[in-house]
């Protein structure tokens, strides 16, 4: 609903590419992205290169809002994963909207909220040494918005990334939750379902 209202009032979308990098840590923050279509990570990397997964948005989500909202610099990276069109709202015209759009004040809410719950969830999954214990939370995070039968679009990479694990070990673990009929696997995809 956001991005129809966005087009309609004439918010230029820009073209992202696979690879892109929309901002880096420590830069100011001066405006908000909406995905029209594509998908975007925030990481952060270790010194030795590694990626840690923050979050992944996709088509009618947002980011960038929280470090504009405190006024303070980005803490990670927003990479582009999927070539990606994306709608930039400078600060002025974001602040205009939350104070005069009630329900996108509210959907805000909701948002960070959300992200809020995720990284308290994550935080005490990482302080958890068992890597099962940490991918069968993940997932069924993952999965609570999806649709009976619908396919969770995140590769095990990512999975390892998000949780801090080797890609090898989440391969390990999907095959053996999988066997305990914890979850389904369609042609190697997770699928959501009722068990």
């Amino acid at each position: 609903m956001i991005i129809k209202y966005l087009l309609n009032n004439h918010y230029p979308v820009h073209t992202y590419k696979k690879d892109a990098v929309i901002y880096v840590p420590g830069a100011l923050p001066k405006a908000v992205y909406f995905i029209k279509s594509g998908e975007v990570r925030m990481v952060t990397v270790n010194d030795d290169g590694k990626e840690f997964i923050q979050g992944i948005f996709k088509a009618n989500q947002y980011f960038g809002e929280p470090a504009l909202l405190v006024n303070k610099p980005y803490l990670a990276y927003t990479i582009v994963t999927r070539d990606a069109e994306i709608i930039v709202v400078n600060k002025t015209d974001f602040f205009k909207m939350i104070e005069e759009d009630r329900g996108f004040s509210m959907e805000l809410i909701r948002t960070l909220s959300n992200r809020l719950f995720y990284k308290s969830m994550m935080l005490e999954e990482l302080a958890n040494e068992q890597a099962e214990h940490r991918i069968r939370t993940l997932i069924s995070y993952l999965l609570r918005n999806l649709a009976e039968a619908e396919v969770l679009d995140i590769t095990r990479q990512q999975l390892a990334d998000m949780s801090g694990l080797r890609v090898e070990t989440v391969i390990r673990l999907v095959k053996k939750l999988a066997a305990q009929k914890e979850l389904k696997l369609i042609k190697g995809k997770i699928v959501k379902t009722g068990i």
